[in-house]
């Protein structure tokens, strides 16, 4: 483990045990931004990404970090608000959700970054998708949150952009963020809307590259993912030289899938591993919102191309899209520059030709579901409303499974 990655670590485990202890917030932990550990969550044993546990997703390499943010450019940042226990009163507590945001890259409002979205299943929102479908571009920060905090949270990425632009709505454009939801009521008391748009500025603010806090952290704090404790996710792949030496980095918020349906690496794990216990929901639909960065020289058309190769990852560890869930995927490069207001009335794109995709399609899907795979391991056992406790998946018991000789037909 590299020292970054280590020191992400430390400080994943130093957070936690400071909420053990009682305390109520814990500022600049691992990125984060207004992060409030409490004992909701529970450590029972050190948590890994998947690599760490030695199960190897694909055949292409990852960068340097194995996160989204091995893209050059792109920033993480999140606010994770825990605290309150017991019983359910609804606008007051228990509260477990939070705030994730992605930063295309610096000043992507003077420089837009070409972007696509592709919608698998619709039961849920990703706002402002018509634009960046309409337009080609991204042009502002990604927020991922809870459904009931999303107008709170597009009003902070709009108070963080008008404070940059102060021209917006004035003398400038005016925009719609891109702000996508999943439910995380089964451990939060969504009602209460706890995200502030202060929440949204200070994980905008302190977002950063290299290592990304994963698991129970931001967004991914009440998520529940094939009936474990899900959340957060990243990873990604460098392809060779010989096949353009681009990078893919996905990021994903994990709220989807039964416990049945789980498979790592090929291994039915899910079935093999025994009942989620109440809370987990075996009628559960869940929602997986999967972001797409990549510093390969291609157009909207072709990210939307890309974005649906992250289905291929997806389905790689069992989903089979249910009628509740929402999936919505949303890529974007940083490899060319749409101008904001252009002097010309033309400029200069470099465009990767179609024949040449296929190594991004294969990076795309690998990275989508190791990404999905490090939301289950690296989470921790929370504990929110109405006691309800979602287990976080036993290293130790996926390991096992996982040598486990597979049954005869």
């Amino acid at each position: 483990m590299t020292g970054p990655l280590r020191r992400t670590r430390a400080l994943a485990l130093a957070a936690i045990v400071l909420g053990l202890l009682g305390f109520d917030s814990v500022s600049g932990l691992m990125g984060e931004s207004g992060a409030r550990p409490a004992a909701g969550a529970v450590l029972e044993e050190s948590r890994a990404r998947v690599r760490e546990l030695g199960i190897t997703i694909g055949r292409y390499q990852p960068g340097s970090f194995n996160a989204i943010t091995d893209v050059a450019g792109v920033k993480v940042g999140h606010a994770t608000l825990i605290r309150g226990s017991g019983r359910l009163m609804p606008g007051v507590g228990p509260v477990r959700t939070g705030v994730t945001v992605v930063i295309p890259r610096d000043d992507v409002w003077r420089n837009k970054a070409p972007a696509a979205a592709f919608v698998l299943n619709g039961t849920g929102e990703m706002t402002g998708l018509a634009w960046v479908s309409e337009a080609g571009f991204l042009e502002y920060p990604i927020a991922l949150t809870n459904t009931l905090n999303v107008p709170r949270v597009a009003n902070g990425v709009m108070t963080w952009m008008i404070r940059r632009y102060p021209g917006i709505g004035i003398s400038d454009d005016t925009l719609t963020p891109v702000v996508a939801e999943c439910d995380d009521s089964r451990l939060n008391d969504i009602q209460g809307r706890h995200v502030t748009e202060e929440d949204v500025v200070r994980a905008l603010d302190t977002a950063s590259g290299g290592p990304v806090a994963e698991g129970s952290v931001g967004a991914g704090t009440g998520m529940v993912s094939y009936g474990f404790k899900g959340g957060i996710g990243t990873a990604s792949r460098r392809l060779p030289d010989g096949e353009g030496g681009y990078t893919v980095g996905v990021l994903v918020n994990a709220n989807h899938g039964r416990r049945e349906e789980l498979i790592v690496n090929g291994v039915p794990v899910g079935r093999r591993y025994g009942q989620a216990a109440e809370g987990g929901g075996r009628g559960a639909e869940g929602s997986i919102i999967i972001v797409i960065a990549t510093d390969a020289p291609i157009d909207a058309r072709q990210l939307g191309r890309v974005a649906k190769r992250a289905v291929v990852g997806l389905a790689r560890t069992g989903s089979t899209v249910r009628h509740g869930s929402g999936d919505f995927i949303l890529a974007f490069s940083t490899a060319n520059v749409i101008p904001h207001d252009p002097e010309r009335p033309t400029f200069t794109m470099t465009h990767l030709a179609d024949t040449h995709l296929n190594p991004l399609f294969t990076a795309t899907a690998e990275a989508a579901e190791e990404a999905i795979l490090n939301a289950l391991t690296t989470a921790v056992t929370m504990v929110g409303r109405d006691d309800r406790r979602i287990e976080a998946i036993s290293l130790s018991k996926l390991k096992a499974l996982l040598e486990a000789p597979l049954p005869a037909r």
